[in-house]
């Protein structure tokens, strides 16, 4: 399992987070989602899921990606 840390824009409420969650959540391979909503960063942690498919949940919860995945 691996551990990935993204930066996340427009998220200001609890609400964000669910849906940022909720959407990451759908990601084959994703077992873990951990949101830190003051600092925009998002730790991801799986197997086998691909930045592009955490850009495109990111987008679809209606955020912004703002930085690549690093990995821990």
């Amino acid at each position: 399992m691996s551990e990935r840390t993204y930066v996340v824009t427009g998220m200001t409420c609890e609400h964000c987070v669910n849906a940022v969650t909720e959407e990451l959540g759908r990601v084959d391979g994703v077992q873990a989602v951990d949101v830190d909503l003051e600092s925009g960063r998002v730790r991801v942690a799986g197997t086998d899921y691909s930045d592009a498919q955490i850009a495109e949940a990111i987008d679809e919860a209606g955020y912004e990606l703002a930085g690549a995945g690093t990995e821990r």
